[in-house]
């Protein structure tokens, strides 16, 4: 079940490294078939690497074989992203803080009210942080995700200083023995060098209140940006280290294959894929299941 739906949601992927080349799986591959190949591996966003080491993987050895076209590029991708495959693991202590990081238009309001369905259905007592002040909507939007998710919201008015939002949250996690926090912040790349002294002072301050926090900072990337997407997780990990990845929007992209140079280059855990509208489409990232739904 969960596996149909991971393979439903890279369908466009899927079909755009395999599509051109279907007629060819189960036959020796040709010149033509290989250069279709790469260019479809190229156009899904796999990277110049991946696709040359199978290109070359097709062409010696056991490569050479009919059924080497679908077989090379399930193994290669498989053997990149086991790399990165690392489901969130809540610790003992609480609260456990989960900083979600994202520019605006990834998703990343919605999917911090799916993980507050997922940790809920676990039997967590969940709070979040209103912490993208610079956005009514994103306050609005957390207040509806928790009502369906019963937990709690800590919010501002709408311009309030995120650092107090974040302030704010942690007291009350700690009063509220709270066991899983989870808190929003702004997403205005245009303005990198605020965003970003604006993210350490928003961990510096939770780390003050609560030492070790934030647990993990989890980063929100939209899969149809492709490059772009990278690019985000390259500045974001350099402002304040990134230590887990969620990638949205899966099923409305053929440039899924942008999370396998993500992992080649950051080698960051993966911890969940979005692969559509609903709280359960938000699926634990398993390395096997994405391997075999894009090939």
């Amino acid at each position: 079940m969960v596996f149909d739906s991971i393979k439903a949601g890279l369908l466009k992927t899927r079909n755009a490294i395999v599509g051109g080349i279907s007629s060819a799986l189960g036959m020796a591959p040709t010149a033509e078939t290989l250069e279709k190949l790469e260019e479809s591996l190229l156009t899904a966003d796999i990277g110049v690497e991946t696709s040359t080491e199978i290109i070359e993987a097709i062409k010696t050895g056991s490569g050479k074989e009919p059924d080497a076209l679908a077989g090379v590029i399930r193994s290669k991708i498989f053997d990149i992203m086991r790399t990165v495959e690392a489901p969130l693991s809540v610790a003992p202590q609480t609260p456990f803080v989960i900083m979600v990081l994202g520019v605006n238009g990834v998703g990343k309001t919605t999917t911090i009210g799916k993980l507050a369905t997922y940790f809920s259905a676990k039997g967590k007592n969940v709070l979040i942080g209103a912490g993208d002040t610079f956005r009514a909507a994103a306050i609005e939007q957390l207040d509806v995700w928790c009502k369906r998710a019963n937990c709690q919201v800590v919010k501002h008015s709408h311009g309030a200083d995120p650092a107090a939002v974040a302030y704010d949250t942690i007291r009350s996690a700690i009063s509220k023995k709270a066991d899983v926090v989870i808190l929003d912040t702004a997403g205005r790349l245009h303005t990198k060098t605020n965003l970003m002294e604006e993210l350490k002072k928003i961990k510096r301050v939770m780390e003050k209140e609560l030492p070790g926090a934030p647990h993990e900072r989890l980063l929100v990337l939209d899969a149809s940006t492709g490059q772009n997407a990278l690019n985000q997780a390259r500045l974001f990990n350099e402002a304040v280290g990134v230590t887990g990845i969620i990638v949205t929007k899966l099923d409305g992209t053929a440039k899924g294959g942008i999370i396998v140079p993500m992992a080649r280059e950051l080698k960051i855990p993966i911890r969940f894929i979005g692969v559509g509208e609903s709280a359960e489409d938000l699926k634990e990232f398993n390395a096997k299941d994405f391997a075999d739904a894009i090939v």
